[in-house]
């Protein structure tokens, strides 16, 4: 089992806006971080008085890790990731993958995030060259609080 820890997070406050750097945050279940302009509560769809679908948006979440962004000669938040971490090998880190915070918050992998063309205004050629290694997308699976520094692990089902 992998284990590190939280070395920064940050709201997505506005579109093209800059983020807002926290040392901590509540995370709502089935939503994503309070305050953060990708949350979004869980849709139900009902077809009929016995037929419903619910649906979780699968993008609340975005990790990354810092050893791929020191690589790359960027800073933590500078590809607006929500929470930067660090002691993890995202490579390792697949779909459906629980990240387990010490204060019982949980997150499940929703998959890889393809980069945007906002990474290369960051710096020409960067979208390529980072591309499958932008971060993991996430959806809060069990709400609470994390602040910066808390220890983290992530568990294959």
């Amino acid at each position: 089992m992998q284990t590190g820890k939280v070395v920064s997070m940050r709201k997505n406050v506005g579109k093209r806006a800059p983020m807002l750097e926290v040392e901590d945050a509540n995370f709502i279940t089935y939503e994503g971080i309070e305050g953060d302009r990708h949350r979004k509560a869980p849709s139900q769809m009902k077809y009929s008085s016995t037929a419903s679908v619910s649906s979780i948006p699968k993008r609340q979440i975005l990790l990354m890790d810092l050893e791929t962004l020191e690589e790359f000669d960027l800073f933590a938040g500078q590809i607006r990731e929500n929470v930067t971490v660090e002691g993890l090998d995202f490579s390792e880190i697949h779909e459906g993958d629980m990240v387990k915070f010490e204060s019982g918050v949980i997150l499940e992998i929703t998959g890889i995030c393809d980069p945007c063309a906002f990474i290369d205004g960051i710096r020409p050629g960067l979208r390529n060259a980072i591309d499958g290694r932008r971060g993991l997308l996430a959806f809060v699976q069990n709400g609470g609080s994390v602040k910066v520094g808390t220890t983290i692990s992530v568990e294959t089902p």
